[in-house]
């Protein structure tokens, strides 16, 4: 008999095959209980889910089974709650009533099916089924020849814009895009429902623009090819593992919030240089295109609500104007309403709360232009801001709405006394980093004076200082510096230094052919005309930085579409950081260490990478989480989890329901720092576009998610 036969067997005589260990578990009135058994006895690694809507908003909480099939779901709000197992191998178990305080023996069901187990799998295992070009297919030859797009130099910037471009808003995997709705079936062949599939909706415009990256009839036919081997029946070539080791310790708790015709893109709890800021206070969430309504979510009072985001210009555009054509679930109904774009937030020491937030059309206004005199207007001058500013003040209920010249995307405080907001712009090519000195707007209001920006700058001819330079693409100048022409994605002050981390998304799929990189920016005396940028490429291999931040030893950290967690940590360079050899960023590959994500490659992909997709990267400096301080945390949103890098392994928080967890943003609070797990966790939202893809259909709203980490899955 093998030892895990043996250790079988041992369980089942000690705990019987029915579960009867359950009275063995210590609860309190506030806990449910149990054990779950299937058809070989306890069953270990997977998730028990309790769910009420006996509270104001739907709540859930999801724990994972121990080694001998126990489970504990602590501190339950008082109601009624149904109870069942999800797990891989399996189909949910019939829904159980209880209330906590009770134990419970549950049975799990085997799936009958390897079809019926596989539709618990996270996306990846299904959308890497996906066909990618082959790598002697690049560069693309257009319409006439290969129907690859001409700007499509070689494969990785087919996965990227893959990724970047589209699983970065929706689901690939899931059941709503791995399967044809009816109403596009009727277009007629395969090929026909994914054109229409992709002019369906509010976004329809921004999908044409990436098929057009692709070139749009090639990448139709595979995404066709696609969904009709999967309807023929073909399934996953690879399996997922259950939970393991101290990934059975998570406890994730769900609330529903805002509307199911809106979705989120990030959330925040706290200010993440101060991570007691606001303690069981409302977590606050970003709409984007979707609303200007911004969801609050009180965690204690389990009471979901919503607060209004005003604009300047009555002329502001909205999502309500966009261009759509019929969905297959919303019919003509434009779903969107937003006018405010709200992309990011951030809260700051005093708990208000600071967005990038569109307050007007786009055209700037004259201080933006060179002839103000403002000194950021004259070394880059800007005609057009697609987003600016806003803060919300909860103790006053006030908002300030703050124009700015450059555009903004995500954002973050620095360390520096004028507590300095610093925003990224998003566009790969739009060339300008931008702030704001809050201290300054706080005294003064003055939206002109307190802002500034400036363009990317490397010290190509390698004397120290900023120099006038050439533009980005023209030759080298050995007695000037050059401008690049990329902007931040990510934003990230150092906290070791004055430095200000950025990440530039790969731009070789638009056309401009320029790599992504990590830039680190040196502000100096007077940034606009000071501030000299490093930057670094991915090393070989390795493409599609996305995502940013800084650990606590000035390590920046990023998610790369070639599927890897990556630093790169700048005090390992052996050689010179400026320089004419160092405008391409290829200097210091020894600065760089990858991780590889778990989950399944593309067939015919190199084995380095994984097809799964991270969208942004969060380091938990403060051990908000409970695995550590100065953990690197990855979004994803492929592999439906939170990646976390513990001691060089990574552990995979998955979230089992609803299906898909699909997010963009992490941020950890401590609200009692004395409470031990109980006091801390990090916390979520979920940032598909399409929530209705997902578990739930038209009826899903967007969740809030909390994660915990106690120090065992029986933990109370």
């Amino acid at each position: 008999m093998r030892p895990a036969t043996r250790l079988l067997a041992l369980l089942v005589a000690l705990f019987g095959a029915d579960g009867a260990g359950a009275s063995e578990i210590a609860l309190s009135a506030r806990d449910l209980g149990g054990v779950v058994t299937g058809d070989r006895g306890p069953e270990a690694g997977v998730w028990v889910i309790a769910e009420t809507t006996d509270l104001p908003t739907r709540f859930a909480k999801i724990v994972v089974t121990d080694e001998l099939g126990r489970f504990v779901i602590p501190d339950l709000p008082h109601a009624s709650y149904q109870v069942w197992v999800r797990g891989y191998g399996l189909v949910d178990s019939p829904k159980v009533g209880s209330e906590p305080g009770r134990r419970l023996s549950l049975k799990a069901v085997t799936a009958p099916s390897e079809k019926a187990a596989a539709a618990y799998y996270p996306g990846v295992y299904w959308y890497s089924m996906l066909q990618i070009p082959n790598a002697g297919e690049f560069p693309g030859t257009g319409e006439k020849g290969n129907g690859i797009a001409e700007t499509m130099k070689d494969q990785h910037y087919w996965i990227d814009t893959l990724k970047n471009g589209c699983q970065s808003c929706h689901a690939l995997g899931s059941r709503g895009i791995r399967e044809i709705p009816e109403a596009f079936r009727k277009s007629g062949s395969s090929f026909a429902a994914w054109a229409r599939r992709t002019q369906a909706g509010q976004a329809m415009e921004y999908m044409a623009r990436v098929l057009g990256r692709f070139g749009a009839e090639k990448a139709l036919k595979l995404f066709a090819d696609w969904t009709d081997r999967i309807a023929a029946g073909e399934l996953p070539f690879a399996r997922p593992e259950r939970p393991k080791g101290v990934e059975r310790n998570v406890v994730v708790s769900v609330w529903d919030w805002s509307s199911p015709t809106y979705y989120l893109h990030d959330a925040i709890s706290t200010d993440k240089r101060h991570p007691t800021v606001n303690a069981n206070g409302l977590i606050w969430g970003s709409t984007e295109e979707s609303t200007d309504l911004i969801p609050t979510l009180d965690p204690v009072k389990n009471v979901a609500a919503t607060v209004r985001h005003p604009y300047r210009d009555p002329h502001t555009p909205s999502a309500v104007d966009l261009p759509h054509a019929e969905s297959a679930y919303w019919g003509t109904q434009a779903i969107w309403d937003g006018h405010t774009s709200i992309h990011n937030l951030m809260m700051d020491e005093a708990g208000r709360v600071w967005f990038t937030a569109r307050i007007r059309p786009a055209a700037n206004p004259d201080f933006c232009k060179a002839a103000s005199g403002f000194a950021s207007a004259q070394v880059a001058p800007l005609a057009e801001s697609a987003r600016q500013l806003s803060m919300y003040d909860p103790a006053a209920k006030q908002w300030h709405l703050i124009d700015t010249c450059f555009t903004t995307h995500h954002l973050y405080f620095g360390h520096d006394a004028d507590q300095t907001l610093w925003t990224s712009a998003g566009s790969p090519v739009s060339g300008v980093v931008g702030w704001l000195n809050t201290r300054l707007y706080l005294q003064t209001h003055d939206e002109a004076k307190a802002q500034g920006w400036t363009p990317l700058v490397v010290d190509a001819n390698g004397n120290g200082q900023r120099d006038e330079y050439v533009q980005a693409g023209q030759p080298l100048d050995p007695e000037k510096d050059m401008r690049v022409m990329a902007a931040f994605y990510g934003v990230m002050p150092s906290p070791v230094d004055d430095s200000i981390w950025g990440q530039s998304m790969d731009a070789g799929f638009s056309g401009v052919g320029q790599p992504g990189y990590l830039v680190r920016l040196t502000p100096g005396s007077d940034p606009a005309r000071t501030a000299l940028a490093e930057i670094y490429q991915p090393p070989a291999g390795a493409f599609g930085p996305r995502g940013l931040d800084v650990d606590l030893n000035g390590v920046a950290w990023t998610a790369l579409s070639s599927g890897h967690l990556a630093s790169f940590d700048r005090r390992r360079c052996t050689g010179p950081l400026n320089g004419p050899g160092t405008a391409e960023g290829k200097q210091c590959p020894e600065g760089w260490t990858l991780y590889r994500f778990p989950g399944p490659q593309f067939k015919g992909v190199s084995n380095s990478g994984s097809a799964d997709h991270a969208y942004y990267v969060w380091v938990d400096r403060y051990d908000t989480l409970g695995l550590g301080a100065n953990v690197p945390i990855a979004t994803t949103n492929g592999g439906e989890a939170l990646l976390a890098l513990v001691d060089g392994s990574l552990v995979s928080l998955r979230v089992p329901y609803p299906r898909v967890f699909f997010t963009k943003n992490v941020d950890g609070r401590i609200d009692d720092p004395k409470a031990g797990w109980k006091g801390r966790g990090l916390w979520t939202t979920s940032g598909t576009r399409a929530n209705f893809h997902g578990e739930g259909g038209k009826g899903a709203y967007p969740k809030v998610y909390k994660f915990q980490m106690r120090p065992d899955p029986l933990a109370h």
